[in-house]
């Protein structure tokens, strides 16, 4: 099978999984390999700005229950549950610690670039996507740069034949409350994204992918 058609499989193979075979775990080396996926994902200026919190607490996941309408069957089935994170417009100012960190020592820039990266991103933010207009803007550009990893993890994981699933059914302000109750979250730094669950499928599709047509998203400009 050639490597194009494998990752096509993958893409057919995945689904949003809405209840997974409690009998069925996947192996530690599987999830890590997942998880590594999301480390090796791209993001805006490389800033990485988002976290990922493993739900393995079964307090927890019951706790989130009430709170979240989308993930009823997948809370209590699913393998592993996590909470994706993403960084706030405090923890995200050119300044801030978690920015110059990613520059000096994740990045390794010498002092002047760090000075010019840091200068370009103040323009980025302010000017060319206006993202200081409103307090919620950099946590929702944050948040589309966590979906790179959402993404890249869900099909790492149908590649391996692990399924998985896609949630935004909840109630984030009291999500982020009951975060910040069990000292999981420090509002400054994070608020909640999204939720994803994986594991093994209790039952096949009932139906077959749909998707518009490839003309339906694409329009060639010569």
């Amino acid at each position: 099978m050639s490597k194009k058609q494998e990752i096509l499989d993958a893409f057919h193979y995945r689904f949003a999984c809405k209840e997974f075979d409690t009998t069925k775990k996947m192996s530690d080396e599987d999830f890590q390999f997942i998880l590594e996926t999301a480390r090796l994902s791209p993001s805006s200026f490389g800033f990485e700005p988002w976290k990922l919190l493993v739900v393995e607490n079964k307090e927890l996941r019951e706790a989130l229950m009430p709170l979240s309408w989308g993930a009823q069957t997948q809370l209590p089935s699913a393998d592993k549950f996590v909470i994706l994170l993403a960084r706030t417009k405090e923890a995200l100012a050119p300044e801030s610690d978690y920015i110059q960190n990613q520059l000096r020592h994740v990045a390794q820039m010498p002092d002047e670039v760090v000075a010019a990266y840091t200068n370009h991103f103040s323009n980025f933010l302010t000017h060319d996507f206006d993202l200081l207009a409103d307090d919620r803007l950099v946590f929702e550009w944050a948040s589309r740069q966590a979906y790179l990893a959402m993404a890249n993890m869900m099909t790492s994981a149908a590649a391996i034949g692990i399924d998985s699933c896609p949630i935004e059914g909840f109630d984030k302000n009291a999500v982020e409350k009951l975060l910040i109750e069990k000292q999981l979250v420090d509002p400054n730094e994070f608020g909640v994204s999204a939720m994803l669950a994986f594991g093994y499928r209790a039952t096949a599709p009932n139906r077959e992918k749909t998707r518009q047509s490839l003309d339906a998203h694409v329009e060639i400009v010569y």
